[in-house]
């Protein structure tokens, strides 16, 4: 991924606008919640809160993991906008863990007195407001395929869901007023609300953090894109990362033996640039190795599906796939 000043300002500035909009909102929330007597609405106070810390995160993080490769970090920085996600997510569960136990510890006491009405507007504002920052904050992550980008924008719509359940139980407790418990069953469903965000933010960067490797998908699209160009005979041993939403992948080629280095050299540079200017995939690199034809290795590229262009065989070669 081409990592270039565009991408530092489009995300400084998306999440500015997203502080602005979630500042308004965490005094609103939380004067509401107050003067108006909703927990379930000083709940959603709490995880907006939370949204300005990851904004402020993603402010302050953008230009390091931006940053172009270096001798100590000759791969580039992208697991530092890895990272940034994760503790996105882990700060979010935080919080759902956190408004569930002073719900819980509400319904044992017992609520002082019902919600009022006005706790109800707040909550529908909330909605509206964040379910828009959400579908423009993930259009713009995805426009300059950042990872962190595209997490905080999921920590807006758990904020938008999240004051759903906030609205009925509020709505509830001020038309019913002995069901008043009802606020605090809303507190907790927006507990397990951000809960689930948390984990559709935090289980992807494990699976980077881990290594692990492209879908079989886009496994099969990079090897039908390598044996397209000519030259190419086939192509195997395809492994790929993910890092900060980009991958990096190492890729075999099946060339004629009698090529020169030269324009095995050339043949690998037209695969890479193959690769890596697709728009279909966002590849950051490719490590391209050559190699001879054998019938086992063409068998079980045939076996597993890779396309393959059949070769002369060559009678001395006995290398196994």
């Amino acid at each position: 991924m081409k990592h270039n000043l565009k991408t530092i300002r489009t995300v400084r500035f998306v999440t500015v606008v997203g502080m602005i909009l979630n500042l308004v909102l965490v005094f609103a929330k939380a004067a509401g919640g107050w003067f108006f007597h909703s927990q379930a609405l000083l709940a959603d106070a709490v995880h907006s809160l939370s949204d300005l810390v990851t904004d402020l995160a993603l402010i302050l993080c953008v230009k390091y993991w931006s940053a172009p490769p270096d001798k100590s970090h000759p791969y580039g920085h992208e697991r530092i906008e890895t990272l940034v996600s994760a503790f996105i997510g882990i700060a979010l569960a935080a919080v759902a863990l956190g408004l569930a136990w002073d719900a819980v510890g509400a319904l044992r006491h017992g609520a002082e007195r019902p919600p009022e009405g006005y706790a109800f507007v707040i909550a529908i504002f909330s909605i509206v407001s964040k379910e828009w920052l959400f579908r423009w904050t993930r259009a713009k992550a995805r426009e300059i395929r950042s990872s962190a980008l595209e997490a905080n924008a999921w920590h807006h719509r758990s904020d938008a869901l999240s004051s759903i359940p906030a609205a009925v139980a509020i709505a509830v407790a001020f038309f019913f007023p002995k069901l008043d418990f009802v606020d605090s069953l809303g507190a907790i469903a927006v507990s397990f609300l951000i809960l689930h965000s948390a984990w559709k933010i935090i289980k992807p960067t494990l699976q980077e953090l881990s290594e692990a490797g492209v879908s079989h998908e886009d496994q099969a699209k990079i090897y039908r894109m390598a044996a397209s160009l000519p030259g190419v005979l086939g192509a195997h041993a395809l492994r790929t990362r993910n890092a900060g939403g980009a991958i990096w992948a190492d890729i075999h080629i099946i060339v004629d033996p009698d090529m020169t280095v030269r324009e095995g050299h050339d043949l690998s540079h037209k695969v890479r640039d193959l690769l890596v200017d697709s728009s279909d995939l966002n590849i950051a690199d490719v490590v391209v190795h050559l190699e001879p034809p054998t019938s086992s290795r063409m068998k079980a590229m045939t076996q597993r599906g890779i396309p393959i262009v059949p070769p002369p065989r060559d009678p001395r070669d006995t290398t196994d796939f």
